[in-house]
């Protein structure tokens, strides 16, 4: 039975960056692969499923499983040692998807234990990376795989093999493949480290246009209508691209990188300021590829402008929640800096060696100075608005108190922001939320930092994390248990350990051990676990008073990186006015949380009661989708609850508590005078309390743990 006919890669609108990238992989697998990124819809996956249609048919040594090339067998192959004489087979090239779900096993390959244990045989099946071995490794929703698989991917991909080490028994077999990976960055990055590692990076989102998108469905249409028919269309597009594609690999090994285009590359990698030398070598092998494809003897100018379009974008990200970007003015200025500066002198103004950016520290940087304005730091002039409830909140100084003004923080000057007032006549197209009469005021966030490790007591079993201590399938040994399905992760001494008392029964006098299935014993392993951690953030007009809101944006900010960093879940309540809103719903995009928290604006009263039961349902809510992930609630308030008063908010808290909800109360309150509302929520929730100013503080750094255990 023939295979399903795959959409045609020549039959794809659009896409040009993606198609080119994947191109130049084709060409070159050396390059490192391409991490394909954008919205959902946009026909990632279908991109990259038809290249392999295009890739050149293999002479594989037959019988094989590791697809070694007759021509010239891997010689530490397992299936080897492969004769001179070896009988050659063809196949088409294979596309391998990994799911998000498989285990390392499955990915590397893994020792059939009972048969080695049982028979004595040293037996190996292979996995996903010899699988693809010479062919496309896609995997979709990257950012969703587990760290540790994903290390293992880039490192094979990196060294062109694979090692597999089972109980003291090694495994080495070759492993290159065109790796692809798509993702949604909604759903969380990675991690910069891991997106280092790949070569190229594609941002897509769907077309605009819509002649564009009414070509693109009535060719969707048609494919689904009749496939067969559709891709027979395109088979002489097919056979074109599939024969430039062998063409550009066999002028690949001639094409000449001149000392010109060499400086070019290095002089737009070091102007855009990424880390290591890995950009510039992976922007010298993209542009020699893409000479090879556009037929050119040696690289121009063009191909390393192309090239480093692909390459740096994602290498020059500093902050999880900066989004991979290329000034294309910038990158031709470095270019042609570098094509008119003479090797001989690079010193000379213009040369090599000159700033890059071109001046950037005379009007550039003025001028970027000049559109911030004064600094946001300079008091402001205070708003003689009341609260928006027209009430007070408890325990507060009243309006011109020199304290804070209740209605919302002053707008910083020169920080661009609309100012708006609370009476809600705002963007029509942004109308006030229900709970809330007016828009309130926008304030700017302040630095982040490193924050206190905030961990919950217990030992999880939630997914694979850097925060709180759990069973992962990671990490380091600490026991061994009876198996409670297949056997993951041998522990060899507890084996031999249950297996020895039965020796005698079993018949067994010689030496040696006779081992039974009943008799094996899987490895416990302790690692640390990513959280739901869920930030419950006074909004109110309580909060607003002059720096205050944003030193909290900030702080919750620096929680917020440290919480990507660990691979958390994270979610976003704020109150305010009459009501607690969900800003963003449980997830793994730290990048939506930061964006919520910057347009978070502030005024009003304190319904810390309606946060408190809100963050409640949520949390209740995520145990039901997700129960093996546990969670930390983090309050971010003075406790000067004014709707539904104190003391509803306190037994809101206590009922949190109860549900063993580990909880970090962040007390905002200052001034001179400090009532202790904070401390007395963390005490009702069983949690603890931590000053604002103190999250950052050297002195108190190390584990701060809830005094409750897990439910």
């Amino acid at each position: 039975m023939s295979a399903p006919a795959r959409y045609p890669f020549s039959a794809v609108v659009g896409m040009d960056d993606l198609k080119l990238a994947l191109l130049i992989n084709a060409v070159s697998p050396d390059v490192g692969g391409v991490l394909v990124r954008g919205e959902k819809g946009t026909a990632k996956s279908t991109v990259v499923r038809a290249l392999a249609s295009l890739l050149p048919d293999l002479d594989v040594v037959q019988d094989c499983r590791f697809a070694c090339d007759p021509a010239a067998p891997d010689p530490q192959c397992p299936d080897g040692p492969h004769s001179d004489s070896a009988v050659p087979s063809e196949r088409s090239a294979r596309l391998v998807e990994l799911p998000v779900g498989a285990s390392e096993d499955r990915l590397v390959g893994s020792l059939d234990i009972e048969r080695a244990l049982t028979e004595g045989v040293k037996a190996f099946e292979p996995g996903l990376l010899a699988e693809a071995h010479r062919g496309v490794l896609y995997v979709d929703e990257v950012n969703l795989l587990h760290d540790h698989l994903v290390d293992l991917l880039l490192d094979a991909a990196a060294m062109g093999t694979s090692h597999v080490e089972r109980e003291g028994v090694s495994v080495r077999h070759a492993a290159r493949f065109l790796l692809v990976g798509t993702m949604n960055p909604e759903e969380g990055e990675l991690r910069p480290q891991l997106l280092d590692r790949f070569g190229l990076t594609v941002e897509v989102a769907a077309t605009r246009d819509p002649q564009l998108r009414a070509d693109v469905v009535r060719r969707r249409l048609a494919f689904e209508a009749d496939p067969e028919g559709f891709a027979a269309g395109y088979a002489d597009d097919e056979a074109e691209l599939a024969g430039r594609i062998r063409a550009a690999r066999k002028r690949l090994p001639g094409v000449v990188l001149t000392d010109s285009a060499l400086r070019q590359v290095t002089a737009v990698c070091a102007a855009f300021d990424v880390d290591g030398l890995r950009a510039d070598i992976v922007t010298a092998q993209a542009a020699m590829a893409l000479a090879a494809w556009r037929d050119h003897g040696e690289v121009t100018a063009d191909d390393v402008r192309d090239a480093a379009r692909l390459a740096l974008p994602h290498r020059r990200r500093r902050d999880p929640f900066d989004a991979p970007d290329l000034d294309e003015d910038r990158l031709q200025e470095a270019l042609d800096q570098a094509g008119d500066a003479d090797p001989k002198d690079p010193g000379e103004p213009g040369g090599a060696d000159d700033d890059p950016g071109g001046g950037d520290d005379g009007g550039g940087g003025g001028g970027e100075a000049e559109a911030e304005g004064p600094d946001p730091s300079a008091p402001a002039e205070e708003s003689s608005d009341g609260d928006a409830g027209g009430e007070p909140e408890q325990g507060e100084p009243q309006a011109g108190d020199g304290e804070h003004d209740p209605a919302g923080p002053e707008r910083p000057a020169g920080s661009g922001q609309r100012a708006e007032d609370d009476s809600g006549s705002g963007d029509e197209q942004s109308p006030p939320r229900p709970q809330d009469p007016g828009q309130g005021r926008q304030a700017e966030a302040g630095e982040t930092y490193k924050p206190r490790l905030f961990s919950l007591s217990g030992v999880g079993e939630g997914a694979p994390g850097r925060r709180s201590r759990a069973e992962t399938p990671y990490g380091r040994t600490s026991g061994a248990r009876v198996p409670r399905s297949s056997v993951r992760g041998l522990h060899l001494t507890a084996t031999l350990r249950a297996a020895a008392p039965y020796q005698r029964a079993r018949g067994r006098s010689g030496p040696g051990l006779l081992v039974r299935s009943g008799d094996l014993r899987e490895t416990v392993r302790e690692g640390r676990e990513g959280n739901l951690v869920l930030f419950c953030v006074d909004a109110s007009g309580s909060m607003a008073a002059r720096e205050r809101m944003r030193a909290v944006k900030g702080a919750v900010l620096s929680l917020l990186k440290d919480a990507y960093q660990r691979r958390d879940k994270v979610g976003l309540i704020t109150f305010r006015g009459t009501g607690a809103q969900v800003e963003l719903p449980p997830t793994s995009s730290v990048e939506a949380g930061a964006r919520r928290l910057h347009e978070l604006r502030t005024g009003g009263r304190t319904p810390l009661a309606a946060g408190l039961a809100r963050s409640a349902e949520v949390l209740r809510v995520e145990r039901l989708r997700d129960p093996s992930r546990r969670p930390l609630l983090v309050v971010v308030t003075d406790g000067r609850a004014t709707r539904g008063g104190l003391d509803q908010a306190l037994r809101a808290g206590a009922r949190i508590g109860a549900r063993g909800v580990h909880g970090i109360v962040v007390d905002c309150e200052s001034g001179p005078v400090r009532l202790g509302l904070a401390d007395r929520l963390a005490a009702e929730m069983g949690g603890e309390a931590v000053r604002l100013e103190e999250l950052g503080a050297d002195a108190l750094s190390g584990l701060v743990r809830s005094t409750r255990s897990a439910a």
